[in-house]
C-alpha cells in the first residue's frame, strides 16, 4: 500500500495556496502527503482535455507534482460520471456539474459526461496511471425506498440501462490499461455489494469495473465494511480513507430527517474523530494484497479542513502497515522433510 495521499476537491478554492495546482501540492506536501488525486473538472488545478491530447502538458503537471513532493495517485471524475446518468428529477439539480451551455438539455450533457470519460481514460494512460475514480450515476435512486412499490423490471431495465451507458466507457479504459473504480455512494445506483453485483452481471463481469472503497459510507448504510472487503477484495482497486459516525435517537436514524449534517444521526468526521476501525481496514486490505493509494477524502461537519488536512497524514502514516515476509513463528520450524512427517502423524 502506498500513502499517504489526499484528494483535492474539497481543498480547491480562489484563494491562495488552493487555487493552483503548483500552490495546492505545495501546501499539501508541506503537510507529509505523499500523492494526491486530482478532481478533473476543476480548471484552477487541472485541463483534462490537455491532459488527453499532450503528453507534454501531462508530463508538465507530473513535473510540478514531483517538485512539491507529491506524485498523482488517480484522476477523479466523480461529476462528470454522476451525468453518464440521471433521472430527469434532478434534472436542473445536476445541470451545475457540466457547462452552461449544456443547462436544461440532458441529452447534451449525458454526451458531454460520456466524453469528459474517455478524455479521462487517455489522460489516465499518459500519467501512467492504473486507477480511476468516479461516480456510476442513477436512474433509480428515487425509488431506493419506493412508495408505492417498484414495477415489476424496473430494476432489470434500470441497470441494464446503466450498463449500456458504461459498457463503451469500460472498454475505452480497458483499451488504455485503466480500472474504472466506482464509489460506491448514496446517490448512486451502485452504493452497496448488491448494486455493485447487479451491475457486475450486467456488464458481463467487465475486468476494469471496479470498486473505490469508502468505508464512510457503509458504515451510514449499516453495512458490515470489513466483510465487505472479504467479498470484493480482487475488485478493491482504490481507497480513500475517510471517517463517520453513525449515533441514532429516538427521533432519526438512517435516513436523516433531512436535516444537516451537523443534525443527523449519521455524518461523516474526520480521520480519527469517529466511529470506523481503520487497524481492521488496513489490516484487512494488506491481507489481501491491495497495492494501491490510500487517499485521505477529507469531510466532516465539524472540523476546519486544514486541521483535517494537517491531522490526516500522520494518521494514515501511522496505519500503513509493511506486510510480513515471514511467520513470527518461523524461528521454531525445521526442514521440510516428508519421512519425519509421517512418522510424526503415526504413518511411518
Amino acid at each position: 500500500m502506498k500513502g499517504p495521499a489526499i484528494f483535492l476537491a474539497q481543498f480547491a478554492t480562489d484563494e491562495h495556496p488552493f487555487n493552483s495546482l503548483d500552490a495546492i501540492t505545495k501546501y499539501m506536501g508541506g503537510l507529509g502527503y505523499k500523492g494526491v488525486q486530482i478532481p478533473t473538472w476543476d480548471a484552477r488545478l487541472f485541463d483534462i482535455e490537455k491532459a488527453a491530447e499532450s503528453q507534454d502538458y501531462a508530463d508538465e503537471v507530473k513535473g510540478i507534482c514531483a517538485a512539491n513532493g507529491v506524485e498523482i495517485t488517480e484522476l477523479s471524475t466523480h461529476l462528470q460520471g454522476q451525468l453518464v446518468a440521471t433521472h430527469p428529477a434532478y434534472d436542473r439539480l445536476f445541470d451545475g456539474f457540466a457547462p452552461a451551455r449544456l443547462h436544461n438539455d440532458a441529452a447534451a450533457r449525458t454526451e458531454w459526461a460520456t466524453g469528459q470519460m474517455r478524455l479521462a481514460a487517455q489522460a489516465s494512460r499518459r500519467f501512467g496511471l492504473s486507477s480511476h475514480a468516479t461516480f456510476s450515476g442513477a436512474l433509480m435512486w428515487h425509488m431506493v425506498y419506493p412508495w408505492p412499490q417498484r414495477p415489476t423490471g424496473m430494476v432489470e431495465e434500470a441497470f441494464s440501462e446503466l450498463a449500456r451507458r458504461w459498457r463503451p466507457i469500460l472498454d475505452m479504459f480497458d483499451q488504455n490499461g485503466v480500472d474504472i473504480c466506482y464509489e460506491l455512494h448514496p446517490g448512486e445506483d451502485l452504493h452497496d455489494g448488491i448494486t455493485f453485483e447487479r451491475f457486475l452481471d450486467a456488464v458481463e463481469q467487465h475486468p476494469r469495473a471496479n470498486i473505490l472503497y469508502d468505508s464512510s459510507h457503509f458504515l451510514l448504510q449499516q453495512l458490515d465494511y470489513l466483510a465487505f472487503i472479504d467479498i470484493y477484495h480482487d475488485r478493491i482497486k482504490a481507497f480513500h480513507v475517510k471517517d463517520a459516525e453513525f449515533r441514532p435517537n429516538g427521533r432519526a436514524g438512517v435516513y436523516g430527517s433531512y436535516s444537516s449534517w451537523v443534525e443527523r444521526p449519521g455524518r461523516f468526521r474526520s480521520l480519527g474523530d469517529g466511529q470506523i476501525d481503520f487497524c481492521a481496514i488496513f489490516s484487512k486490505l494488506i491481507q489481501y494484497g491491495y497495492a494501491g493509494w490510500a487517499v485521505l477524502e477529507w469531510e466532516c461537519a465539524l472540523k476546519h479542513p486544514e486541521q483535517g488536512a494537517a491531522e490526516g497524514a500522520p494518521f494514515i502514516k501511522g496505519h500503513m502497515i509493511r506486510k510480513a515476509e515471514k511467520a513470527f513463528d518461523d524461528f521454531a520450524g525445521s526442514a521440510v522433510d516428508r519421512n519425519f512427517i509421517r512418522e510424526t502423524l503415526g504413518l511411518a
